[in-house]
């Protein structure tokens, strides 16, 4: 692993952009895997919920409570880590974290018994709140002040939920939910080279022992996160109930249920890379306001298209717009806390991002009483108020 993975110079991170292209991806590349690693066990979650119902016989109720047990896990403790970020190095968190991760999402399916699957999915929420913090906080010192290099980050957490539907459905439609097992030796595997390369080439984090320069703007940042909170209760809710609604409204099999959910998370990859490129180019409050505005149109479009292959285009691009905001996000919390970049990590990668499965419960009584796509429609009103909390954003110089 070459040391330009992980370091920096001495003299910290770059004010400026960082150049675009193969340079960014060579300064990124190790965090790109970690994430795609850390975040494929929260995709497996999503792919795995339509087998406990069919499997196990949970309830739609129960089934948003697995949602809510890897929420709780990955929001509570975000904000505690990403301060311990902001002061101490810890190598050993983040690899520790993907390893949790991995551990409590694989074992989960070897289990029939709900509060036990409940509390393995919550131990793995807590090994993704271990990763975010530390990792966003030493993937901007890589990124410089790129957006495209930032959004290369934030699409390897993207490409693991992609991932995850792709694999775990066919491996449990086969295998049942036991299968689940099969998908833990990459996260010990991941946690072993990250911690590997952290000791071979460790980053020189400028902003531990001295103070980072700027301003802290909490009134933007909290705006920001309210923002990404509804974003994120739009995909989880996505997420949970793709499948089902192309199962149990549209007529669909459960492994076009999974590829319906593929396709969401696939154009969601797309769309994290599209927001970082467009974020270079007519700024990181405008990629955010744009994301946010579209998706409203391409929610209603794939509630108004009843024929379950025609639908499959249009959730791909639900997914490709919702995620237009996703990596810009990133940055522009960590600009707004220039003197925080791992507390602004883990709140805008990890708690703002987990959060939205809090309302999952909310939503699974919904999809009780009216199905899935009731919850949906639930859905498909929430980009209006992000639209409206986006336009109050600033740039960082305005």
């Amino acid at each position: 692993m070459s040391s330009e993975s992980l370091s920096t110079t001495s003299d910290g991170p770059s004010t400026g952009a960082a150049p675009a292209g193969h340079g960014a991806w060579r300064r990124m590349r190790l965090w790109v895997f970690a994430h795609a690693v850390d975040d494929f066990y929260q995709g497996l979650i999503p792919a795995a919920v339509p087998f406990f119902v069919l499997e196990r016989h949970f309830s739609y109720s129960q089934a948003s409570g697995l949602a809510l047990a890897a929420t709780l896990g990955g929001a509570l403790p975000q904000i505690g880590i990403g301060l311990l970020a902001d002061r101490r190095r810890m190598p050993w968190m983040a690899p520790a974290g993907i390893a949790l991760a991995g551990a409590g999402a694989g074992l989960a399916g070897l289990f029939s018994d709900y509060a036990v699957v409940f509390i393995l999915l919550l131990l793995s929420g807590v090994g993704v709140a271990m990763f975010h913090p530390p990792a966003g906080r030493d993937a901007r010192i890589s990124a410089g002040g790129s957006a495209t290099a930032m959004s290369y980050f934030a699409a390897g957490g993207s490409v693991g939920f992609f991932i995850a539907p792709a694999l775990v459905t066919p491996a449990l439609d086969g295998l049942g939910l036991g299968a689940t097992a099969l998908f833990i030796p990459p996260a010990i595997l991941m946690g072993f080279v990250l911690l590997r390369a952290h000791h071979r080439a460790p980053v020189v984090l400028h902003g531990v022992t001295t103070a980072h320069a700027g301003t802290d703007r909490w009134r933007l940042f909290s705006t920001l996160t309210a923002v990404e909170v509804i974003r994120s209760t739009i995909f989880f809710g996505l997420n949970t109930f793709v499948s089902l609604y192309w199962i149990r409204h549209l007529g669909a099999s459960s492994a076009v249920g999974g590829v319906a959910l593929t396709l969401l998370l696939a154009g969601g990859v797309v769309g994290t890379l599209v927001g970082g490129r467009l974020a270079d180019r007519i700024g990181l409050v405008r990629t955010v306001q744009v994301g946010s505005a579209a998706m409203l149109p391409a929610l209603w479009l794939l509630l108004a298209t009843h024929d379950y292959h025609a639908a499959l285009p249009v959730v791909a691009l639900v997914g490709l717009v919702g995620n237009i905001p996703f990596a810009v996000l990133v940055k522009l919390g960590q600009d707004y806390l220039p003197t925080r970049p791992g507390t602004a990590a883990g709140v805008t990668l990890g708690l703002a991002v987990s959060a939205g499965g809090l309302f999952m419960p909310i939503l699974g009584a919904i999809a009780d009483q009216h199905g899935p796509r009731g919850a949906l429609v639930a859905l498909a009103f929430l980009p209006i108020v992000a639209a409206a909390l986006s336009s109050m954003l600033r740039e960082v110089g305005d």
